[in-house]
């Protein structure tokens, strides 16, 4: 794979799955603009730059953004409450990503197992799913629901496990746009689709994604027998 003359042109692939694992913004939402402006409001509050918290934020838990910056306010009670507020604040800015919207609603239809994985509250993650009218998946693991954030692996296996695909070394896909995601993912020990929508595609090579697409327009549910629980994902216009 290589990032010189990049070029989204590679022939179609298929994936043996099991299960998938989904991170949110970025993935299934890109809500940059959203998270820009609250942590514009924290910074003011903190008396920190913003743009030295956001160059360090991005796929990072708050409480371990927050540890660095601001240690007393590096806790669940008030983090959960501040997330919780920024879709009600700054919906509007949010939007989904290309594609995530038709992935989520086939995988309801069939009755994939399937979890969102991310650095952010439940009260966020919820709140986003709300206000943008998506699934919303049996299973999540948040940022409270684990010692240490991406890239550690914890989350990933986690979310395998309550989708009952820890053992027997089962096919998981990881959908990720951070590089500390994706080798959170890797790190778990499964396939990681990257899409490039909020890092350079060097950042995202280099993370060891397995695949690099443009969106989730480019993942496709081939088909799924829920007798085997198995499944097969096409990917096309994947980076060559």
């Amino acid at each position: 794979m290589t990032v010189h003359g990049p070029s989204f042109s590679a022939p179609p692939q298929a994936i043996q799955c099991n299960g998938l694992l989904f991170d949110m913004d970025g993935t299934i939402i890109d809500s940059t603009d959203a998270v820009v402006k609250h942590w514009q409001k924290i910074g003011r509050e903190i008396g920190v730059d913003p743009e030295v918290i956001l160059a360090t934020s991005h796929g990072r838990r708050s409480i371990d953004v927050l540890q660095i910056y601001e240690p007393k306010l590096a806790n669940w009670k008030y983090i959960s409450h501040a997330e919780g507020l920024i879709p009600k604040e700054f919906g509007q800015d949010a939007v989904e990503i290309p594609g995530s919207r038709a992935m989520l609603d086939e995988l309801e239809v069939q009755a994939v197992p399937w979890c969102i994985v991310t650095s952010g509250t439940r009260p966020l993650v919820t709140g986003w799913l709300d206000v943008m009218k998506l699934a919303h998946p049996k299973r999540m693991v948040t940022a409270e629901d684990v010692k240490d954030g991406k890239p550690d692996p914890s989350c990933y296996q986690q979310g395998a496990k309550l989708l009952a695909l820890e053992q027997d070394n089962p096919s998981i896909v990881v959908f990720e746009d951070a590089p500390a995601g994706i080798r959170s993912g890797k790190a778990a020990g499964f396939k990681v689709i990257a899409l490039h929508t909020t890092h350079a595609l060097e950042q995202l090579v280099e993370a060891g994604a397995d695949y690099i697409v443009r969106d989730m327009r480019s993942v496709t549910l081939n088909s799924w027998d829920k007798t085997s629980g198995v499944g097969q994902l096409e990917v096309v216009n994947a980076l060559v």
